[in-house]
């Protein structure tokens, strides 16, 4: 539960190499016993079907981050006009169609009972990807975010727009009673910091970004993954640099991605008890962002290095990202046993 009368101190991260990183955060096994129903259910809410600017890709690629990081199943609500040309993209999620107005707006009162009803067997909620910020949908999109970050029983990752509309909500920080994963981009972050008058320098600036970030994981109670060069995840009293990553990144869709692969990491090794699913290997919530964070940008790398003329820093796809992450993920658990 967010602690809001925590003092409002920053602090440096410890910055170490990627080996030091590595060793420090453990990855578990995977049980060669398990089956889809052992690794966790992601539950993936964005996706925009009203307005001039659709938009059905972001949710679609945050299912395929989760089911790369290991995922056993996953699931997308979504405004239903799109259901079916997102499972054209993502065949292996299953769908949950969000009610609509007339004008393809989402209905809060009937997303609510529908998501009420999905959200039992869920081990993580990512929320936002695609989700729309624009003045007709932010009523409905502001009662279905926070009726979610609401419950004390979810473990969420608030992502992309559902940041921007938690942050234009007044007092939205009283609200917040599930375990939470924030992952602001600087725009997103200061948005954020506004809205809670936190004093704050620009925290795209290299030396500020850590303790901006700790500065923001205290205030909400939350981790905080704080993107940019060197991404920096903290819940405001252990803080992570990752090193990886590079300007492939750079591009629409890489973020989704990201939120999913944490969410699918959450879903295996940190949402179990709030399921009630049997306990397998467990996780602190920050370190399962942590590794999110580590081997997103590990893909990334994986992914420039593979060029045929050189290392690329442009030009890579969502999908070619996350097709990287299974082997980044091996790395880490490789690099944590030696």
């Amino acid at each position: 539960m967010p602690d809001h009368g925590a003092e409002e101190t920053s602090g440096r991260p410890e910055r170490g190499s990627t080996a030091a990183m590595d060793a420090r955060l453990r990855m578990p096994g995977r049980d060669p016993a398990g089956h889809k129903g052992t690794f966790g259910t992601v539950l993936v809410v964005g996706g925009c079907a009203g307005g001039p600017r659709p938009m059905l890709g972001a949710p679609a690629f945050a299912a395929l981050g989760a089911v790369r990081a290991g995922a056993g199943l996953v699931q997308i609500a979504a405004p239903a006009p799109l259901i079916p040309a997102i499972l054209t993209c993502v065949p292996f999620a299953t769908a949950i169609a969000l009610p609509v107005d007339h004008h393809d707006v989402l209905d809060a009162s009937a997303c609510a009972a529908v998501l009420d009803d999905a959200l039992p067997p869920v081990d993580a909620v990512v929320l936002g990807p695609g989700l729309g910020a624009g003045r007709r949908h932010a009523h409905a999109l502001a009662q279905i975010i926070l009726r979610l970050v609401a419950q004390e029983d979810r473990t969420i990752v608030v992502d992309a727009d559902a940041i921007t509309i938690l942050a234009a909500q007044r007092d939205f920080a009283r609200d917040l009673r599930a375990r939470l994963i924030l992952t602001p981009h600087p725009g997103e972050f200061r948005r954020l910091a506004e809205a809670l008058s936190l004093h704050l320098t620009d925290p795209v600036t290299a030396e500020d970004r850590a303790d901006a970030a700790v500065l923001l994981a205290r205030r909400l109670g939350c981790v905080a993954v704080l993107k940019g060069p060197d991404t920096i995840v903290t819940d405001g009293h252990e803080t992570f640099l990752t090193p990886t990553g590079g300007p492939a990144l750079a591009t629409g869709g890489t973020g989704d991605v990201l939120a999913g692969v944490i969410g699918g990491l959450v879903a295996q090794f940190a949402g179990q008890a709030q399921t009630g699913r049997t306990a397998g290997p467990s996780l602190p919530l920050l370190h399962c962002a942590a590794i999110g964070a580590h081997v997103h940008g590990l893909a990334a790398d994986r992914w420039s290095a593979a060029g045929a003329h050189g290392r690329r820093d442009a030009g890579m796809l969502p999908d070619e990202l996350a097709a990287h992450i299974p082997d980044a993920i091996a790395t880490v658990r490789r690099r944590a046993d030696a």
